[in-house]
């Protein structure tokens, strides 16, 4: 995504009728610069964040800071913008952090629809799932700034103090600290193409209701995560165990989540997911899950209409 067309209303040189060349609109240099880096920005931000949304709206905000900036005076603008957008997205993490307190049930992350471009906000080499997302949920907004600059970025201790206002010291001591947090051991996850037949079976199944199939496709500690912020019918506590888990996926036939349903087979995050609609084509749930060779880890159930439409947005699928 390029930046917004604001630069349209900064006056741009006519014709040279010298034959010297007019001089370039700076506005125009500031875009290009921008869009150059603009997908590692909204890496970061998302990263920090967890939301589509909120990253959108930092990634924005350090737009309309790069316009009013001296950049005559700026000698790395790449180093400038993300360290901009981190400190903006750190704002908003503690700010999040407070909020989240008060949300009813588990808060999961807002999916990024990858499918129709993979390279939107989670390149390739640095996938991140909604589980470890999750996981990094963990963390303070400091730590986890300080955490993803160095591992996801390759930041050296001494910038991640200059971007956190810290000391080299206490930037090792924070990302030392979230590796302590995040040192539970965890396995890896099978291929894409193994992932995407998981999620078909585990959908047949689930449509079916048929709890032997899903206890085959589950891994034993399994653990299904409902995020509804208080919408009626969502479970607000987490389900863990082969057999309650199935029993509990299989109880949605029974409450008539699948009539008429469709069933979207999407990726979010660089992984195999699934868009459900209802008869009316409303969107219900994006289902995003974790998957190793011990069957399905996780499952994530993002029920929050507000979040499925950031999902919706990133793809521009619409509703």
């Amino acid at each position: 995504m390029t930046p917004p067309a604001t630069t349209a209303s900064a006056p741009r040189p006519g014709p040279s009728i010298t034959g010297v060349p007019a001089a370039s609109d700076p506005l125009d240099d500031a875009a290009e610069t921008f869009a150059a880096v603009r997908r590692r920005l909204f890496a970061v931000a998302y990263r920090m964040l967890g939301s589509w949304t909120e990253a959108e709206d930092v990634v924005q905000e350090a737009w309309l800071r790069w316009q009013g900036t001296d950049r005559s005076v700026v000698d790395n603008p790449v180093a400038f913008l993300t360290t901009t957008t981190a400190r903006l997205a750190l704002n908003v993490a503690q700010s999040a952090r407070v909020r989240r307190e008060a949300y009813l049930g588990p808060w999961l992350p807002e999916p990024v629809d990858t499918g129709a471009d993979p390279t939107l906000g989670v390149e390739r080499d640095q996938e991140v799932g909604t589980a470890l997302l999750l996981l990094l949920e963990r963390l303070t907004p400091t730590e986890r700034a300080a955490y993803l600059l160095r591992e996801s970025f390759d930041y050296a201790f001494g910038e991640v103090a200059e971007v956190l206002g810290t000391s080299p010291a206490n930037a090792r001591q924070l990302v030392s600290r979230a590796r302590r947090h995040l040192s539970s051991p965890q396995r890896a996850e099978v291929a894409p193409g193994v992932h995407r037949r998981l999620m078909e079976t585990f959908l047949q199944a689930a449509q079916s209701g048929d709890v032997a199939a899903l206890e085959r496709l589950l891994a034993e500690d399994v653990v299904t995560l409902s995020d509804g912020n208080g919408i009626r019918g969502v479970a607000r506590l987490p389900v863990t165990g082969r057999e309650r888990v199935a029993a509990f996926v299989a109880a949605f036939r029974a409450r008539r989540f699948w009539d008429g349903a469709h069933v979207e087979q999407v990726e979010a995050n660089g992984r195999p997911a699934a868009l459900v609609r209802d008869a009316e084509g409303v969107p219900l749930a994006v289902l995003t899950m974790r998957a190793t060779d011990a069957g399905i880890e996780e499952l994530q159930w993002q029920l929050n209409p507000d979040k499925i439409a950031g999902f919706l947005r990133s793809g521009s699928r619409g509703d």
